[in-house]
């Protein structure tokens, strides 16, 4: 508890109660009925008890502490509390710009990345669709070449084979005639007893197949 001058001597003002008190005291053993104390010790005659930061006789005393209380608050505050709570937030102010400016250089990489990715798969599937068209123009240049080649083999085959068939058959058809004239000389000499000159059995053939 605070307590002022004024108050102080107001107390040692008064001290024919006390010794009254005190007297009493002696004589009786006991405290006398009207007599109560304080929590600071000091007996009030026939007042009631008071919260001391209610008292009026100590507002004095607790506004000077008070302002000298909130002074040195508000010295600390400036010293050292608010220099330190300024330097956490430029420090943590100055870590964010910097993770700001390197998730920026990093989203420019990104995006560059991107782009020359992008300009890489366009170059490949150009390149690609060159490579598939000249495979096609090859395939088919060397499939027109295959073919006209087996075309003049097939050409070749086929004239050698309608030459071979060509004298079989006119080998054929020079068999036939001698076998012909074979059989109708057999066949003169049956039906009538004799023979017949091969010439005219030829000449007769002859003039059938004409004839046919």
């Amino acid at each position: 508890m605070f307590v002022t001058p004024a108050y102080a001597e107001e107390t040692t003002a008064q001290p024919a109660p006390a010794a009254a008190d005190a007297a009493a005291t002696e004589a009786h053993g006991a405290p006398a009925a009207e007599e109560t104390h304080t929590e600071t010790g000091v007996a009030h005659e026939g007042g009631p008890k008071v919260f001391p930061p209610f008292d009026s006789t100590t507002f004095a005393s607790q506004l000077l502490w008070l302002v000298i209380t909130f002074g040195l608050f508000y010295l600390l505050m400036q010293k050292v509390i608010a220099p330190r709570i300024g330097g956490i937030l430029e420090d943590r102010k100055s870590r964010i710009s910097k993770d700001l400016n390197e998730a920026a250089s990093l989203k420019k990489e990104a995006d560059l990345a991107v782009e020359t990715y992008e300009k890489e798969l366009a170059q490949a599937k150009a390149k690609a669709n060159t490579i598939a068209s000249e495979a096609r123009e090859a395939a088919k240049g060397k499939a027109a070449a295959e073919r006209a080649a087996v075309e003049a083999e097939l050409t070749k085959k086929v004239t050698e084979a309608e030459g071979r068939i060509a004298e079989i058959k006119a080998k054929a058809f020079a068999d036939v005639g001698t076998i012909a004239t074979e059989t109708a000389s057999a066949v003169v000499e049956r039906l009538i007893g004799g023979s017949v000159a091969p010439a005219d059995v030829a000449a007769a053939v002859a003039s059938a197949k004409q004839e046919g």
